[in-house]
């Protein structure tokens, strides 16, 4: 029987983090080096790499940042290929990076809002959350599977939502569909590259206090909306998730694929 520290080792493993410059990205890249994993973020935010990688460093964990937009699929098949060269593989891949939907057709309060209304949306709006949202999923695992099926396998762990499974008024509508599209593409994806040692799993995150939607949720009306659907009372931080992605990224999970985890305070069960 392997020992516990045996069961969630990933000392060594050459890992990407998608969106890991703040956020549940950043507490992804923090687990992964705090056990000494070789850590690349990819973000477009470069101010925030060199916080996130100078904060991790400091700590003694290997972490280096690269500057890549995830809609951009010629700049993330060249990343990937620079951190399999350096490496020697790529072995773990969280496909993290999102962003907001902006409001949606209605106010936390539970008016009507016309900015948010599907009449009104800017088609460049919606063509820019599928692309990140959606699209930037797609391209992630694929970049990831074109490198572990030449190493025998690997670990994808995507960030989906609750809000591909409930419906969201105060959430931006392309938002819903796009994480939507996320959940199938895990399950069809996990399908796909089980026989090649290439297991894909998915987080659904409820709410967290993370810098998406540029922090709305530290917005009293807005943090109150999501905490009253807590069933413990609160929201997430992003340390709520690093046991979980561990467990995803570690040999703990060597029977797991297509599996989504729901980690949300219960939220989902009282939207219900």
């Amino acid at each position: 029987m392997p020992s516990l520290q045996e069961m969630f080792d990933v000392s060594g493993k050459s890992v990407i983090v998608t969106g890991g410059a703040s956020g549940l990205g950043r507490a992804y890249a923090e687990i992964m080096a705090e056990n000494r994993a070789r850590v690349c973020i990819f973000d477009i935010d470069q101010e925030g790499i060199d916080r996130t990688v100078d904060a991790i460093a400091s700590g003694r964990g290997e972490v280096r940042g690269q500057r890549v937009d995830v809609s951009d699929r010629e700049a993330m098949a060249d990343a990937f290929d620079r951190v399999a060269e350096r490496n020697g593989s790529i072995d773990i891949v969280f496909a993290n990076a999102g962003i907001d939907a902006g409001p949606g057709f209605l106010t936390p309060e539970g008016e009507r809002n016309p900015d948010g209304a599907i009449d009104a949306m800017d088609d460049s709006h919606w063509d820019k959350v599928i692309a990140v949202n959606l699209t930037g999923v797609y391209t992630t695992i694929k970049n990831a599977a074109r490198h572990m099926k030449k190493t025998g396998g690997g670990r994808i762990i995507v960030t989906s939502s609750v809000a591909a499974q409930i419906n969201e008024a105060i959430v931006g509508t392309p938002y819903m569909p796009a994480k939507a599209g996320v959940d199938h593409l895990v399950r069809n994806t996990a399908m796909e590259l089980g026989l090649f040692g290439i297991h894909v799993n998915c987080m659904s995150p409820g709410p967290f206090m993370t810098n998406i939607a540029g922090g709305r949720l530290k917005n009293p009306a807005d943090r109150k909306a999501f905490e009253e659907q807590s069933l413990i009372g609160r929201i997430g931080d992003p340390d709520d998730v690093k046991g979980l992605a561990l467990y995803l990224a570690s040999p703990a999970s060597s029977y797991v694929t297509g599996a989504q985890f729901v980690i949300d305070g219960g939220s989902m069960l009282r939207i219900k």
